[in-house]
């Protein structure tokens, strides 16, 4: 039972790092795509900078809100496991 439940959270752990993993090489990407596509916008109509920065900022935080969420799930799952709890239940 112990070497389930070890095999349980061990996944558990691999999972979460994916998930940090991908949502930071995701935001990552995204910034390096908005702040170039912002730079050429700005380059070729520099009249509109100021409302392309202003929504540069309002997606840039929704892009980053992105990963946090993939934090808080990895983080979930990592402290109050739902699957130790099935493997619990399934042992009784």
């Amino acid at each position: 039972m112990q070497a389930l439940i070890a095999q349980v959270q061990s996944m558990t752990v691999l999972a979460a790092a994916i998930i940090i993993g991908l949502g930071a090489i995701g935001t990552a990407i995204g910034f390096g795509l908005l702040g170039g596509k912002f730079l050429e916008a700005s380059a070729r109509q520099p009249e509109l900078m100021p409302q392309l920065q202003t929504k540069l900022f309002v997606i840039a935080g929704l892009l980053d809100a992105v990963s946090m969420i993939g934090v808080g799930v990895a983080l979930l799952y990592t402290f109050n496991n739902p699957f130790i709890a099935a493997v619990l239940a399934a042992a009784k």
